[in-house]
């Protein structure tokens, strides 16, 4: 049970980490969201932090995802 929580706490930790980037870069431009940034199509941090995002809610499990 403890390395499923090591698992959980992984995910988390990276999540964490790709949107205290994702923050940063945000504050560097003067924006409050990805949504007003002309490279938002071709951003790496964004899409390095959405990918975190999903990992964290699927565990790292492939296959589909609900919602």
């Amino acid at each position: 049970m403890e390395s499923n929580q090591e698992e959980l706490d992984k995910f988390e930790k990276d999540l964490q980490e790709k949107l205290k980037l994702l923050q940063e870069c945000q504050k560097s431009n003067n924006l409050d969201s990805c949504l007003k940034c002309d490279k938002i199509l071709d951003c790496e941090t964004r899409e390095t932090y959405i990918k975190a995002v999903y990992m964290s809610m699927n565990k790292g499990a492939t296959g589909g995802f609900e919602f």
